[in-house]
Order: C-alpha cells, then structure tokens, then sequence
C-alpha cells in the first residue's frame, strides 16, 4: 500500500484547494525561516564542512541536519577546508533557508 491510508478515504479535498493550501503554509513557513536565520547574521555560528568544491564550502551548524535543513555557505578562503573540519564563521547573509558567512 502506498502513502498514507487517508489517501483512500473518499471526499478528498479538490487538488486547487490542495495547492492553495501547501502554498500558504510554505509562505508562511519560509517566513518564519527567513527571521530565525536574520538574526544569526553577525554573529560567529561553528560549523561542520560538509564538501569543498571550486566555488566554496557547503556546511551546517550545530542546529542543522543534513539534507533537512539549510546550509550555511562559505564563498572565500575555503580552499584549505576539507569535508569534517569544524570551523567558526562569522554569519554575513541570511536567506529564507541557508546562510553566507566567512571564516574567522
């Protein structure tokens, strides 16, 4: 059986109204991410690096799990990091979900 058994109850919910809704949750969601993640700029988050490649550095703080949540990203003097290292990073940008910060 696939998905949740709800999916075979009858009377669903028309696929529009589906929509409208996940749209306004997901509004409302990246919202909230976004003013959480404001108020990490200028301040020093530690970090684990999860890869290193020609353009930069792609990790996660402490509060972060891999391939659920944000990235912190670090475009300048990464090129000695390596996958495991921690390092601390002074937060710069803030976006919806991910974060932009330089070594310190």
């Amino acid at each position: 059986m696939a998905g949740a058994r709800s999916n075979a109850l009858p009377d669903q919910v028309a696929a529009e109204v589906k929509q409208d809704r996940w749209d306004r949750f997901m509004s409302k969601a990246q919202a909230i991410s976004a003013a959480k993640l404001a108020e990490k700029v200028g301040k020093v988050q530690e970090a684990i690096v999860d890869e290193v490649d020609a353009e930069g550095a792609t990790c996660r703080t402490r509060s972060d799990a891999p391939e659920i949540d944000g990235n912190l990203f670090i475009d300048a003097g990464f090129e000695a990091l390596k996958p495991g290292d921690i390092v601390k990073v002074l937060v710069d940008e803030a976006g919806e979900y991910d974060l932009w910060g330089r070594l310190v």
